[in-house]
């Protein structure tokens, strides 16, 4: 008994699987590395926040500013920016945090633009192959004339169906991994703005 394979499924899919492997590898490529890099902005020093207050109770702004250049995180970055408005108004503080933190989301979603693309082309492509796929089969239908048979329009339209399976598979993924790492900046976010609320609450502490 004739059984499917994984490979032979991808064989028979036609030229419309180039591109769709390629959106599969990019994929992969864009969730693994954004992964790396949200992990490490998601990476948190517990004690940071009371350090820089510390140095900040004792005018000590260079000390609090060097931590933030070593701690290296988007939070981190943020306190650091304000920290270099110290002394203006307050609202230019918070204006310059957030201005800084809108760059640093901006950074960590790079590539993000791409896996949504993925997750509503993808399948599209599936499709395309697919109607393609169908039109080549009843193309042969036509020529087999009077020979025509059950097995040369199922053949064909098997074939076709083949794009739209790898098409919804490679959607899939994408979104997932799309949806994954929205989650996971949601989660960097909501710790930034953390941060800058401690960090206005400390410059409105009384001296």
């Amino acid at each position: 008994m004739q059984t499917l394979s994984f490979w032979s499924l991808v064989m028979d899919g036609g030229y419309i699987m180039i591109p769709l492997a390629l959106l599969l590898l990019a994929t992969v490529y864009v969730f693994t590395e954004r992964s790396i890099v949200i992990g490490r902005a998601a990476s948190e020093d517990k004690s940071f926040m009371n350090r820089i207050r510390d140095y900040v109770h004792d005018a000590d702004i260079e000390s609090a500013r060097n931590l933030c250049k070593k701690t290296d995180t988007p939070y981190a970055r943020l306190i650091d920016k304000g920290l270099s408005r110290i002394g203006r108004n307050m609202n230019d503080v918070l204006v310059a945090i957030e201005n800084t933190g809108n760059i640093e989301i901006a950074n960590l979603g790079k590539g993000l633009p791409w896996l949504s693309t993925t997750a509503a082309g993808a399948p599209m492509l599936g499709f395309l192959g697919t109607v393609v796929g169908m039109i080549d089969a009843f193309f042969s239908l036509a020529n087999a004339g009077t020979s025509a048979n059950i097995t040369v329009l199922s053949s064909g339209i098997y074939q076709a169906l083949v794009t739209t399976v790898a098409g919804l598979v490679v959607g899939i993924i994408a979104l997932f991994a799309y949806n994954y790492l929205v989650a996971r900046i949601n989660r960097v976010m909501n710790a930034m703005e953390t941060k800058t609320m401690e960090f206005m609450d400390l410059l409105n502490e009384p001296a």
